[in-house]
C-alpha cells in the first residue's frame, strides 16, 4: 500500500487543537481543492477513491509533509516547523527515548537539548510539534469518519462488497483515532477532545477531556473496532486487525494506574492472551526485526508504520533513526546510507543492563573511537553508540534508496506482548502464571543469547522493567515504562545528564506529563496548564 498517495496540504489552528482539513487531493483534478460539501460528495461518491484516503491516515504516521523529505511550508502537515522533524514517529522517538537513559543526541536545534536534560518547558516546538501531529491524524480520522456513516455510504450509493469494504475502513480509522489519542493521554493527559461530530470552522473550540475520560473513551472504542476489524494476520501488511486492537487495548490496561488511578492488569493479562492464542511467533533472528526488509517473513510483527525507500521518503522514521545514530569511526556503508548525521547515542546507564561479555545480542553497541562516558552532549563521540535499526536486508543487499530507509517501524509485536503479560502477572493480575511468564521471558532471552546461557528461573518486577529496556530499546516504550514503575523523575532511578547534571539527579514530578503548548492554552479557553507549566 503506498502511504502517501493522498495529500493533505496544510492544517490550520482555529481557536484550539482542533486542526480542520483545509485542502486535500485523491484524485488528479481534485489536488488541493479545498474540502467543501461538493468535493466531499465528489470523493466519496467514487468507491475508488476510498483506499486512498485511508493511505492517507495510515500515511500520518510515516510522513511530515507532501513532497520528498517532507519539507518545509507550504508541504509540512503542520505549520511553523519543517515536516522531517515533525514526523510522527521521529517525535515519539524524540519524547519518549530522549528523555530517558536509552539515548541522548548531539545537536542543538533549537530546544532540542532540553528533552534529554529534562528542562524543557512550554514553548518547547518539538513537544508542541508531537502534541499537534497528534490532532493532525485525529483530524485525518475525524474527516474519513464524517464521510463515511451508514447515512453517507447510502447516500453514495456505496453497496456490496463496496460496502463491507468501506465499514470496514471506517473501523481502521476508529482503531487509528484511538491510538493518536492513547498518545495524547499518555504524553499530555488532560487535552481537548474533538470527534466526527466536532464541525470543522465552529468557531466554537473544543472542550477538554480529563484522563480519566479519555481513557473511557479510547477503551470503549477499540473495544468496539476489536470486534470488527479483519481476523488477526488476514489483512493487508500495515493495517490494523483484531490483534492490533488487543494489543493496544493491553498497553492501555497496564497503564491504567497512571491514567486513571486504578490498576487494569487483569485486562492487561486478558488482552496479551488473545494475541498470543492468534498464532504470532518470534522471529528467530532478533537483529532482523530491524532490517528494510523486516516486512518479509515476520511472524512477530503485529503492525507496523512502513517505509519502503521510494515512496515514503520522510527525514522521520527509520532514515532519523539510521543515519542520527551513525558518526565516530562509523562506516555509513555498513548500514545500508550514504552517511551519518551524528546524533544519536546511548547512556552508560542503559549500557549497564547488559552483561559486559557482549553475550547479549541485543545490546549491540559501537564502542571503537566512543568514550562511556558523556562529559559533553554535543560531541558524538561521547557515549556510546547503539545499532538498531539498518537500511541492510537479511540477504546483506542494501535497500532501495541509499538515503531513504526502508526499515519499517514495530508499534506492537510478539516480544512487548509476552512482557506485558509478564508485568501485569507480576502486579497481581489474574488469568496468568508466574511460571508461563517466565517461559515466555526465556524465549526472549534464548533468542538474545542464542543459547539458554541467559534463562531465568525466577523473575520480579525490577528485572522486567530492565527486560523491557533490553528487549524494546528505542521502541518508545522507555518513558512510560519509567513512569510506571516511578523512576522517570525521581532519584530511584539517575542517568547521565537526567535533570541537566552530568550524574543526574531528580525532576520535578510534574514533569511525567508534558505541557500544552502554550497557544493553544492561550487560544482555548477551556483547557488548563499541565501543573507546573
Amino acid at each position: 500500500m503506498k502511504l502517501n498517495t493522498i495529500k493533505l496540504k496544510n492544517i490550520v489552528l482555529p481557536l484550539s487543537a482542533a486542526f480542520l482539513l483545509t485542502a486535500a487531493s485523491c484524485v488528479n483534478d481534485l489536488e488541493r481543492e479545498p474540502i467543501t460539501d461538493v468535493t466531499a460528495k465528489v470523493i466519496y461518491k467514487d468507491f475508488s477513491n476510498y483506499k486512498n484516503i485511508l493511505a492517507k491516515l495510515y500515511g500520518g504516521l510515516a510522513m511530515g509533509g507532501q513532497i520528498s523529505g517532507d519539507g518545509d511550508q507550504p508541504d509540512s502537515d503542520i505549520n511553523g516547523i519543517n515536516g522531517g522533524f515533525s514526523q510522527y514517529t521521529r517525535l515519539l522517538y524524540n519524547l519518549n527515548v530522549l528523555t530517558t537513559d536509552e539515548a541522548v543526541i548531539g545537536w542543538n536545534d533549537g530546544n532540542l537539548h532540553t528533552l534529554h536534560k529534562m528542562t524543557w518547558d512550554s514553548s518547547n516546538e518539538f513537544i508542541a510539534a508531537m502534541y499537534y501531529r497528534v490532532y493532525t491524524e485525529i483530524a485525518f480520522c475525524n474527516e474519513f469518519l464524517r464521510n463515511v456513516t451508514d447515512a453517507k455510504l447510502a447516500e453514495n450509493n456505496i453497496t456490496g462488497d463496496n460496502l463491507a469494504q468501506a465499514k470496514l475502513m471506517r473501523t481502521e480509522a476508529r482503531f487509528l483515532r484511538a491510538q493518536s489519542y492513547y498518545h495524547a493521554i499518555d504524553m499530555f493527559g488532560n487535552v481537548p477532545f474533538v470527534d466526527e461530530t466536532y464541525v470543522p470552522g465552529s468557531l466554537t473550540p473544543p472542550q477538554r477531556i480529563e484522563r480519566k475520560a479519555l481513557f473511557n473513551f479510547i477503551e470503549s472504542e477499540l473495544l468496539a473496532v476489536a470486534g470488527e476489524l479483519k481476523d488477526p494476520k488476514t489483512n493487508e501488511y500495515g493495517r490494523a486487525d483484531k490483534a492490533a486492537a488487543w494489543s493496544l487495548l493491553a498497553k492501555l490496561y497496564l497503564n491504567a494506574e497512571v491514567y486513571t488511578g486504578t490498576q487494569r492488569n487483569t485486562d492487561c493479562i486478558t488482552y496479551c492472551n488473545k494475541v498470543i492464542a492468534a498464532g504470532y511467533s518470534l522471529k528467530p533472528k532478533y537483529d532482523e526485526l530491524f532490517l528494510a526488509d523486516n516486512n518479509i517473513s515476520n511472524p512477530e510483527q503485529i503492525l507496523s508504520v512502513n517505509f519502503d525507500g521510494i515512496n515514503t521518503q520522510t527525514n522521520g522514521g527509520t532514515t532519523y533513526l539510521v543515519h542520527a545514530s551513525i558518526g565516530g569511526d562509523m562506516k555509513a556503508s555498513e548500514f545500508g546510507v550514504n552517511g551519518g548525521w551524528a546524533g544519536l547515542r546511548t547512556t552508560k546507564a542503559f549500557v549497564g543492563l547488559f552483561p559486559a561479555d557482549g553475550s547479549d545480542k541485543r545490546g549491540r553497541f559501537f564502542t571503537s573511537g566512543q568514550n562511556l562516558e558523556i562529559n559533553n552532549l554535543g560531541v558524538f563521540t561521547d557515549g556510546y553508540a547503539f545499532i538498531k535499526y539498518k537500511n541492510i536486508k537479511s540477504s546483506g543487499t542494501p535497500g532501495a534508496h541509499d538515503n531513504w530507509v526502508e526499515a519499517d517501524i514495530p508499534l506492537y509485536r510478539l516480544a512487548d506482548i509476552y512482557l506485558m503479560y509478564a508485568e501485569a502477572v507480576l502486579r497481581g493480575g489474574t488469568g496468568g502464571s508466574v511460571a508461563t511468564a517466565v517461559t515466555y521471558v526465556n524465549q526472549l532471552r534464548e533468542r538474545a543469547y542464542g543459547n539458554t546461557n541467559g534463562n531465568v528461573t525466577s523473575i520480579n518486577l525490577n528485572f522486567i522493567l530492565d527486560e523491557r529496556a533490553r528487549e524494546l530499546s528505542w521502541e518508545t516504550t522507555r518513558r512510560s515504562d519509567l513512569i510506571r514503575f516511578n523512576r522517570y523523575t525521581t532519584a530511584d532511578y539517575l542517568w547521565p545528564w537526567k535533570g541537566n547534571v552530568k550524574e543526574g539527579k531528580a525532576v520535578e514530578s510534574f514533569r511525567n506529563l508534558f505541557p500544552i503548548p502554550n497557544r493553544d492554552i492561550v487560544a482555548n479557553p477551556n483547557l488548563i496548564q499541565n501543573p507546573g507549566y
